[in-house]
């Protein structure tokens, strides 16, 4: 078996690991907004030095297996409301009340004003299409949506695609995209069929520039393999064949699948995973081996026709902005990202960030953070504290940094109590680049008293893209509920996943398909719909709206996991003191240094786990212990 390369992009960090055979190498990178194939790069190129000595990107990528990326671009994008203006053309059938119901204030961030009802039935109809799209892009739309309702709506899109492409030809200069509901989902119900289309067209254009730039340059270095995208349905597939939407939350999903392979190992009923960035926190939810999916997923907390599993995201990071704001502390949902980055990264920014607050506390050297690859200007963060938080609470430096604290610990619970009831067997997985940093402090706030720190908490959203195979789904409706309805769309789902696995490289004969009958109810409702067996015919008991699904797979390999707790192997090794300021109090504690801890290695707080890419904060009544895999089981006493 050859490497595995993973690398999960963030908003202020971009996250490289290769697995070959037990031997894992991680590094990290800041990531640049401005042109994402360079951060990738970048990392390639510090990993690849780890390896080989020195850098080298062309070997690195000839020994690769697989590539696998993932991205918290789109998640960030809706977080922060940033992306292209969209228009909407749709007929008098769809109900754009119902549309708005879903989320008002985020279908006026998309499309706002900029929606028509159009006629594709004659003529005239067609003509002032013509004129009203042209309105629609004068008033600003960078890209045009259509949605059709009705059982005849994937003719209707298909006849009106048509007549566009004859006014709008896309070779010309300045043709604005146009997406059609149905390419992405045959949905019936309108509203999710809808929403689905505008957040792909939402997300498209940063995704597509990105990803093809980055296809180009590894060609450019003689990559044998493609690039696989890492899907939020805990799949990957080709750039070619991914729709942007499906990149949604792909990131956090890397450390939800890496989530369930611990939960596994360790034998544990209840994970909740915590993935903590510069941006967000994702949350998400493994039980008895498995995670909460839903059939028709949310983003934003709007229904969607596409599968998702569920994982909450807030606001709130390692780089989010923290403020005071009418004389309260408001955290996120802006984030500094990597450029300018917080303000002790000393790259030009001055809002405040938790990580300023960090360094302010004590928490973080300025001389080992990012593994000794970006020292910390102390003096900006305590500038920075100061003014956006201390002079207008009429806090000292301090005092201030301790209520950013506060303010963060809290957002980031209530992220966490959302999931649901914290029940006695619940273990909770910090990881990230500031998941581990005051994680006792957030699981006390939610309920929790057990933490798991995986040894590649840094980097384990990128580690947890390993354990995905190339897949790819499709769903056909049934013309009618009887076995002939059932055989007809049967064969037409196995094609296009025949097509889509060609395209991936594999024949449809060597992979694992499996179908599924889903059933809805005569309103649509995402909830009520129901997964069956297909079983060669339709069963009596399935009634209103059917259709079927097909989920073919191709195998590839992954990572395995070891380690154990409970061997006693003694205390762990303390490296000097560090002076945490702690609830207010100067407190002289203990330095860890997980590299140099023996498997069963323990200790108890206060003291400070630390680590190249991740510091934690062990609170007293907490102790921990450390195994052979470098992964760490915290307990509140």
């Amino acid at each position: 078996m050859g490497t595995l390369i993973n690398i999960d992009n963030g908003g202020t960090l971009t996250d490289v690991c290769v697995v070959d055979g037990d031997t894992v190498t991680r590094t990290k990178t800041l990531t640049t907004p401005y042109d994402l194939s360079k951060c990738l790069f970048d990392g390639l190129s510090k990993v690849s030095a780890a390896i080989y000595g020195q850098p080298n990107v062309r070997d690195l990528l000839l020994s690769a297996d697989h590539i696998r990326y993932s991205t918290t671009q789109g998640t960030n994008a809706l977080v922060e409301r940033k992306g292209p203006r969209l228009a909407l053309l749709h007929d008098a059938g769809l109900d754009l009340a119902a549309l708005k119901a879903s989320s008002d204030e985020l279908f006026g961030v998309l499309v706002g004003d900029r929606h028509a009802v159009v006629d594709s039935s004659n003529d005239a109809g067609v003509q002032a299409a013509v004129i009203v799209t042209n309105n629609l892009v004068s008033a600003g739309a960078n890209r045009v949506v259509v949605a059709f309702s009705g059982d005849d709506r994937v003719a209707r899109e298909k006849a009106f695609k048509n007549i566009l492409l004859q006014k709008f030809p896309p070779q010309m200069l300045g043709a604005v995209p146009v997406l059609y509901s149905h390419e992405l989902s045959d949905d019936a119900v309108d509203a999710r069929r809808t929403w689905t289309a505008l957040f792909n067209a939402f997300l498209h254009p940063a995704m597509e520039r990105f990803l093809y730039s980055a296809e180009h340059r590894l060609r450019e270095q003689k990559s044998q393999k493609p690039l696989l995208i890492f899907r939020n349905d805990g799949d990957s597939a080709r750039v070619a064949r991914t729709a942007a939407v499906k990149s949604y939350s792909s990131g956090p999903r890397g450390g939800l699948e890496g989530a369930r392979a611990l939960a596994a190992h360790y034998k544990l009923p209840r994970l909740l995973s915590m993935d903590i960035g510069g941006t967000t926190t994702d949350v998400g939810v493994v039980e008895n081996g498995g995670v909460r999916e839903a059939l028709r997923g949310h983003i934003e907390g709007v229904d969607v026709s596409i599968p998702l599993c569920e994982l909450a995201s807030a606001g709130v990071g390692g780089s989010s902005v923290i403020q005071a704001v009418d004389g309260k502390i408001q955290v996120g949902p802006d984030s500094v990202g990597s450029e300018p980055g917080p303000a002790c990264f000393g790259l030009g920014g001055t809002q405040a960030t938790i990580t300023d607050a960090y360094l302010v506390l004590g928490l973080l050297d300025p001389a080992s953070y990012f593994g000794g690859d970006l020292k910390l200007d102390s003096e900006r963060a305590k500038k920075a504290v100061d003014e956006h938080v201390g002079k207008p609470m009429g806090l000292d430096t301090e005092a201030a940094a301790t209520a950013m604290e506060a303010a963060w610990v809290a957002q980031v619970a209530e992220a966490l109590t959302a999931t649901g009831d914290m029940t006695a067997d619940t273990t909770l997985a910090a990881f990230g680049g500031a998941g581990p940093f005051v994680v006792c402090k957030v699981a006390e706030a939610a309920g929790i008293s057990q933490v798991l720190i995986p040894g590649l908490a840094a980097v384990f959203s990128a580690f947890g893209l390993g354990f995905s195979n190339i897949a790819h789904r499709y769903e056909v409706p049934l013309a009618s509920n009887d076995d002939a309805g059932l055989n007809a769309a049967k064969a037409e789902a196995s094609e296009q996943a025949r097509r889509g696995m060609f395209a991936e490289g594999f024949a449809l004969e060597d992979c694992t398909v499996e179908f599924e009958l889903i059933a809805a109810n005569s309103n649509g409702e995402g909830d009520s719909e129901q997964r069956m067996a297909v079983n060669g015919s339709v069963p009596p008991e399935a009634a209103g709206k059917l259709s079927i699904a097909v989920t073919a797979t191709h195998a590839i390999a992954q990572p395995t996991l070891s380690g154990n707790f409970g061997s006693g192997a003694g205390a762990a090794k303390a490296d000097g003191e560090r002076t945490l300021h702690i609830d207010g109090q100067a407190t002289a504690v203990p330095v860890y240094r997980i590299a140099e801890q023996a498997a069963g290695a323990s200790a108890t707080g206060p003291a400070v786990l630390e680590e190249d890419f991740f510091t934690c904060r062990l609170d007293a009544g907490w102790q921990f212990e450390i195994n052979a895999a470098g992964d760490m089981l915290l307990r509140k006493a």
